[in-house]
């Protein structure tokens, strides 16, 4: 199915160089970012405790983080959860509360509802979750290696299927998309979470599946077009693939799109770096992994056997 069809190629590969240094600023800014400010884990992460509270009219947020900093809990994260009346609290972890973690999640819920049921009498508290430092920890450790792991498999699947140097290529593009995701939440200090983790992961698949394709067509134009040069043959699978790029990203940023909109707080970070990744996704298989390709020097004899060609050019 195409939605459109260029008849012209689109020449990718002649500004190709362009594409490669602004990927490698962009890059290096997202590191810096990271090393500079870091990442703002949530209590998925830090520890901490997790409350969710019912009230009868719509909650006023603003009003109830006020209540909180007058405890001490400036850094809460105060958040609608389903409805407008019901509220999804997390207080991160005092220095206080490592050592006595269970006391601690339960001293907190108690102060919280205190002051909650001051202002307001028929609030009512449906569930508490207290999340330990170490338990935190151990969700870090499991994200790095849960992306090394993802890293590795889409290496040896592209190796496998393709050629290294596709594989070497993919898996630069892929981590180009990753550190710029991380990069923005650093920079703008926006809530690092299980969920944004998640959608990390996701991108890492989801941009393979863009490298895939247009590799795919890639190895197919060097069997078809015998006497077109290297960036002849990206540059027309890239521009034959664009309808399909079109179709198919457009129609995922829709859904992500409306999460971002509608799915509230709860959603508003997992669904940002979504869109985030969707378009560094397109982005990095079209202008950073097929220029590597072709900067890695990938041929003709690198994709179909020699010996296959000779056959075939006696035959009469």
């Amino acid at each position: 199915m195409e939605f459109f069809k260029i008849r012209k190629d689109i020449p990718f590969m002649r500004h190709a160089l362009v594409f490669n240094v602004i990927s490698l600023v962009t890059f290096l800014l997202a590191v810096f970012f990271l090393a500079t400010r870091g990442l703002n884990f949530g209590v998925d992460f830090t520890g901490g405790t997790v409350l969710e509270v019912n009230y009868q009219q719509a909650a006023d947020l603003q009003k109830i983080r006020s209540q909180l900093e007058e405890i001490g809990y400036r850094d809460a994260s105060v958040q609608n959860f389903g409805t407008s009346r019901d509220v999804l609290i997390r207080l991160p972890a005092r220095e206080t509360d490592k050592s006595v973690e269970k006391l601690a999640g339960s001293t907190s819920s108690d102060n919280v509802m205190r002051i909650l049921k001051a202002d307001v009498p028929d609030v009512e508290l449906r569930r508490t979750e207290f999340v330990g430092p170490q338990v935190g920890q151990e969700l870090v450790e499991s994200g790095v290696y849960a992306l090394l792991l993802v890293s590795f498999g889409i290496v040896m699947y592209l190796w496998m299927r393709f050629e290294w140097k596709f594989g070497l290529s993919a898996i630069i593009a892929n981590m180009h998309d990753v550190v710029i995701i991380l990069g923005f939440f650093a920079f703008f200090q926006w809530d690092f979470s299980l969920t944004v983790l998640a959608a990390v992961l996701a991108i890492l698949g989801y941009s393979v599946n863009e490298s895939v394709v247009v590799f795919d067509r890639i190895r197919e134009n060097f069997r078809k077009m015998r006497n077109a040069t290297t960036s002849q043959v990206i540059d027309n699978a890239i521009t034959a693939t664009m309808s399909r790029t079109v179709i198919t990203h457009g129609c995922t940023q829709l859904a992500v799109l409306s999460m971002l909109i509608f799915g509230g707080e709860t959603l508003h970070y997992f669904a940002l770096a979504l869109t985030i990744g969707i378009l560094f996704g397109i982005y990095s298989s079209v202008l950073v992994a097929s220029p590597l390709v072709m900067w890695m020097g990938v041929t003709r004899t690198d994709l179909v056997p020699v010996k296959k060609e000779e056959v075939e050019d006696n035959m009469p």
